[in-house]
C-alpha cells in the first residue's frame, strides 16, 4: 500500500507543473497592461522569462583573450 501511496503523490506532483493552455478562471480576466506598454500581454507572453530572468552569456573567453605584456615589477625574491 505504501509504495502505491508514494508513486500516485509522485505523479500529483509531476502533474502540478502543467502550464499549457493557460487561461483565466471564469469571469475573471488578464492582469492590465504595465505602465508604458501598448497592450495587455497575452498568456504566453507572461510565461515567457525575461531577458533579466535567464540572461545570455557573455563570457567568450576564447575570442576576447590577449597576450598577457611583460610585468617588469614581477621579480624573483631575494636571496
Amino acid at each position: 500500500m505504501r509504495p502505491v501511496l508514494l508513486v500516485g503523490s509522485f505523479l500529483l506532483l509531476a502533474s502540478c507543473g502543467a502550464a499549457k493552455n493557460l487561461k483565466p478562471a471564469k469571469g475573471e480576466s488578464l492582469p492590465v497592461a504595465p505602465y508604458g506598454a501598448k497592450a495587455t500581454p497575452t498568456p504566453a507572453d507572461l510565461l515567457k522569462p525575461s531577458g533579466q530572468a535567464r540572461p545570455a552569456r557573455s563570457d567568450e573567453l576564447l575570442q576576447s583573450s590577449q597576450e598577457r605584456r611583460g610585468d617588469e615589477f614581477n621579480l624573483p625574491p631575494p636571496n
